[in-house]
């Protein structure tokens, strides 16, 4: 009974066989990893980030010095910027008196910020840039360095070799218009997402399933797997197709295209979790790995 069990689980654990991946295939992958390094690394990328505040209503003042509300690091402003002014709807950033920051290269001295997530407002002080974003709610300043350390010593990231098996046939199953999954970030914060249906494809032998969130052009879905801890990312990855297929008709899901959340790059991110339907019992050899290379 002993060697039938372990039998069982060397099975149920068995890594895939790597399949040599044609060189059309290689190429189109290693472009496509190509841009998301360069993404990673660019002007106020994910490698730059250097704070997250939470800011409450009403006024806050903002600066370097330890009086402020939202107190910066030495080396990114004067001890006094300004205030930023959170009320319903609106936030408005005031600089103090010889302050002044820039907007595409435009000076100002006073200005109502965006915060939409899908149009940052990035405004410049120096080396420091920031912006705006809304969250349920709540109103936080994110912080960049576009000298940062974590910038500047940066290795790049790992990937897996393009391997053939993780090219799957798939289809988009659509669910009623409607629905919602509840996803937990990293903060523990819940939201319920919109999910417009499933990825369905077989691995392994094995038929496997993947929610979709969000709604646009694409389908977006978030993951774990049996190497998370060991050679992923532990606590998930993502993947994206960036045109969404025809209902219930078979295309190809590339999962060597699955990357890592902004979370393993940067403390000042807040990523979402996988649903507990979304941890697969296989190993997805394929995408990319972690931790990211060491400079030098």
């Amino acid at each position: 009974m002993r060697t039938t069990l372990l039998a069982a689980l060397l099975i149920g654990t068995a890594m895939v066989p790597a399949v040599a991946a044609d060189a059309e295939h290689v190429q189109a992958v290693e472009a496509w990893r190509t841009r998301v390094e360069k993404s990673l690394r660019q002007d106020n990328g994910w490698l730059t980030l250097a704070g997250r505040y939470v800011m409450k209503p009403g006024v806050n003042t903002f600066g370097t010095g330890a009086s402020n509300a939202i107190v910066l690091p030495k080396g990114l402003g004067p001890e006094r910027i300004g205030t930023i002014e959170v009320t319903p709807g609106k936030v408005t950033m005031k600089l103090a008196p010889g302050v002044t920051m820039t907007k595409d290269g435009v000076a100002f001295t006073e200005r109502e910020m965006g915060t939409k997530t899908d149009n940052r407002d990035w405004v410049a002080l120096g080396r420091a840039t920031m912006h705006v974003i809304e969250r349920d709610g709540k109103y936080i300043l994110r912080l960049a360095d576009n000298q940062s350390k974590v910038r500047e010593s940066f290795g790049g990231r790992v990937w897996y070799a393009v391997d053939e098996t993780y090219r799957v046939k798939a289809k988009f199953v659509p669910y009623a218009p409607g629905k919602k999954v509840p996803i937990v970030n990293v903060l523990d914060e819940v939201s319920d997402e919109p999910s417009p249906g499933y990825l369905e494809f077989t691995l392994n032998g094995k038929t496997q399933r993947l929610d979709v969130v969000g709604d646009d052009e694409g389908l977006f879905t978030i993951f774990r797997d049996d190497t998370a801890g060991k050679t992923t990312y532990r606590p998930g990855r993502f993947l994206y197709v960036e045109k969404k297929p025809a209902p219930n008709t078979e295309f190809m899901l590339d999962l060597n295209r699955a990357y890592n959340p902004p979370c393993a790059f940067s403390e000042f991110t807040t990523c979402p979790l996988p649903p507990e339907q979304n941890i697969l019992k296989v190993r997805v050899e394929a995408g990319e790995k972690y931790p990211p290379k060491k400079a030098g």
